[in-house]
């Protein structure tokens, strides 16, 4: 605000009026004080909140893959090495940010029953937004019952039923929506697509919560826990969904412990067109190396809280 100088009155010294000078440059310096300890006192305030949005949970390892050892990369490359006779691809992404791997063939593959996922979260996120219901008869049964099936128990007719359900076009939107090429008629999947499918659906992006929490519980005790899950330790928690056709063996899973979760898929090819159980063994190394590489070490017994 303007400052007016003090006009003396007849007779009276000029010695006041610097005195009320000198009493406005105090007052101006009171006040830049005073706007100093505001500003000081707004930034104490404000570090606290920094602190609590860039500090992770205690409960939580750090970033699993971002602080992966080079050891690793030396144990699945030996293994990729080691079975020359299979086109083996591998992929992993970390739930909880941006970190991802990927090693051997990252091309795509016939992706099998693995992409039944796609099709499960196209069919949820209709009922979601109000254009299907649960209990909308197909076949024989209801479309609830379907994707149990076609997850848990892997149906094919299930699988068929849902996606004439959703329609094969808007599958194809509905993929492309969520980052994913995919054809249902060809049915073709890279492992790094099939893995950013499972991280957005473990974390909530594409589904609300019960959806999230229904789908990822018939992704456990399936009619096949002889791949990731057979090579994954005691105390981890594990969510798959495997895939097989001709030469094809694949699985692709959602791994929990102590608050550290990251995706692994494994897609494997033999090239003689028919399955060999050495693919089998392949996807229960892979595990093993991966886990404990990633993991802190695992308390038989524990399980993800």
């Amino acid at each position: 605000m303007p400052v007016h100088p003090v006009q003396p009155r007849a007779g009276q010294p000029v010695r006041p009026a610097r005195r009320g000078r000198r009493n406005v440059a105090l007052l101006l310096c009171a006040v830049a004080l005073v706007i100093a300890a505001i500003v000081v006192l707004a930034v104490v305030r404000s570090e606290p909140t920094r602190s609590r949005a860039e500090t992770v949970p205690a409960a939580a390892p750090e970033d699993p893959i971002a602080v992966a050892p080079d050891s690793l990369k030396d144990s699945i490359e030996s293994i990729l090495e080691d079975n020359p006779d299979y086109r083996i691809g591998l992929a992993l992404a970390d739930v909880s940010g941006d970190a991802a791997l990927a090693f051997g063939a990252q091309e795509v593959f016939a992706a099998a029953s693995t992409a039944k996922i796609i099709t499960a979260a196209a069919y949820y996120h209709l009922v979601e937004d109000g254009e299907a219901r649960m209990d909308e008869p197909l076949g024989d049964y209801d479309a609830a019952f379907q994707l149990e099936a076609m997850v848990n128990e892997s149906n094919n007719d299930s699988w068929l039923l849902l996606m004439d359900a959703v329609g094969h076009e808007r599958l194809t939107e509905y993929a492309a929506s969520i980052g994913v090429t995919y054809d249902p008629e060809e049915n073709l999947l890279t492992p790094a697509e099939m893995a950013l499918v499972l991280k957005q659906l473990y974390a909530g992006d594409l589904l609300n919560p019960d959806n999230t929490a229904q789908l990822l519980g018939y992704m456990q005790d399936t009619n096949n826990e002889e791949l990731i899950p057979a090579g994954s330790q005691a105390g981890i928690e594990v969510f798959h969904k495997y895939g097989e056709i001709g030469g094809e063996l694949h699985d692709a899973a959602v791994l929990s412990y102590r608050g550290s979760t990251f995706v692994l898929v494994i897609y494997t090819e033999n090239s003689d067109g028919a399955q060999d159980p050495g693919q089998a063994d392949v996807i229960r190394e892979l595990t093993k190396v991966v886990e404990k590489a990633l993991f802190p070490p695992v308390q038989p017994g524990n399980r993800a809280p």
